[in-house]
């Protein structure tokens, strides 16, 4: 019964994802985007760590990493308005090119960081589940997305992205549809669970620092502008955020509390063997979501970081360079980090591009006169800082 109602659900949301009057509209094609570089950035890994770290009050702290997206969003929608009336300074301009290498390393880690959950969920079903195949899988995909991107260009694989956003989301359906059963099952038997947090004080507030990347990807309407107009982009980001923070809010809440501590492993792929105490197929669901959903964001990461570089060398870096800077420093980090480590780098490096856009905001509402405003932007820049500082991986 359950199964057939995950994957009714699943086909649901496909064929709603491939309504025409929906895949054509001008505003989600612009939400697509961003939306799916949300979910993909943690919701596979997220629920696991959360539960496990903070238990009976993970939801709020999911409540808390998607309010700090959203005003960080907040400062990225401001710029992107003031930027498309043409009313920037010299030094909003030049606070932006550093903002963008900020950008281009932060695309650096998370290539890494997708790339390394490829390899852990591409062995978790398989008789090598052990972090040395997973290296050499991470390894392998590596090279071939340098493969790609030297001789065909990452155009080649666009059509392929596409399908793996579509598949994520039915997948997801079917994933929330699956647990929501679960959930009332429990309730129904008085079996609900008050899992104690684990995690207090200056440790549960620094790892929550170095999750940040999990709600990261609002930001890829930025750099939307040659294909749809500002107020468009500022609409798309927003949406892409409610409609994450609905996902990931029902998630935590239906997984939060019908587990008891030490259900499954303590790995990144732990999402897996929870989830297959739901139903049998969801581990094979959510492999395949994660392998589409995985290679699809480190090609559109490898891609925005290449051309950023060429962008910002003026092209003394040409990007072909430019993709096997990032491959050899993604090997780097994959054979000398562990994936829970690249997620807290990939936070603190998000948070620091995070920082000084709302740096860039502050500029500009002290210029329009908003000191309010601009009060509230030095104050999210600061944030922003912490968490660049501070921000912890999981031991």
């Amino acid at each position: 019964m359950t199964t057939a109602l995950i994957l009714g659900a699943s086909l649901l949301a496909a064929l709603l994802l491939l309504w025409p009057r929906l895949s054509r509209a001008r505003l989600w094609r612009a939400t697509v985007t961003p939306l799916a570089s949300i979910i993909g950035s943690g919701f596979l890994v997220l629920g696991p760590i959360l539960e496990s770290a903070y238990g009976i009050w993970a939801p709020a702290v999911m409540a808390a990493l998607c309010l700090g997206a959203w005003l960080f969003g907040a400062a990225v929608r401001f710029n992107i308005g003031r930027r498309s009336r043409g009313a920037r300074s010299d030094a909003e301009e030049r606070l932006e090119t550093g903002a963008s290498w900020a950008l281009a390393f932060a695309y650096v880690i998370s290539v890494a960081y997708y790339l390394n959950l490829f390899g852990a969920f591409g062995t978790r079903l398989t008789p090598w589940n052990d972090p040395l195949h997973a290296k050499l899988l991470t390894s392998a995909m590596f090279l071939l997305v340098l493969g790609v991107g030297w001789t065909r260009g990452f155009s080649a694989l666009e059509r392929l992205e596409q399908i793996a956003v579509g598949l994520k989301l039915a997948i997801i359906a079917g994933l929330l549809a699956g647990l929501a059963v679960y959930f009332a099952g429990k309730a129904g038997d008085g079996a609900l669970l008050s899992n104690p947090p684990t995690l207090s004080g200056w440790a549960a507030l620094t790892l929550g620092f170095g999750l940040i990347v999990t709600v990261q990807g609002f930001e890829t309407t930025r750099y939307l502008g040659g294909e749809y107009a500002a107020p468009t982009r500022i609409r798309a980001m927003m949406l892409a955020q409610g409609l994450s923070t609905a996902i990931y809010m029902a998630y935590i809440g239906f997984i939060a509390y019908v587990f008891p501590p030490g259900t499954g492993d303590a790995s990144e792929t732990a999402i897996i063997g929870l989830m297959g105490l739901v139903a049998p197929i969801l581990p094979l669901m959510l492999t395949g979501a994660a392998l589409a959903a995985q290679f699809s964001a480190a090609v559109a990461d490898t891609g925005g970081a290449g051309g950023l570089v060429e962008e910002l060398t003026r092209r003394r870096i040409r990007v072909r360079s430019a993709y096997a800077l990032l491959v050899g420093l993604g090997l780097a980090l994959t054979w000398m980090l562990d994936v829970f480590q690249i997620i807290a780098y990939a936070s603190r490096a998000f948070a620091l591009y995070y920082a000084l856009q709302s740096g860039i905001a502050a500029m500009g509402a002290r210029a329009e006169g908003q000191p309010r405003r601009a009060f509230a932007f030095d104050a999210l820049a600061l944030l922003g800082l912490v968490i660049a500082v501070f921000g912890a991986p999981v031991e």
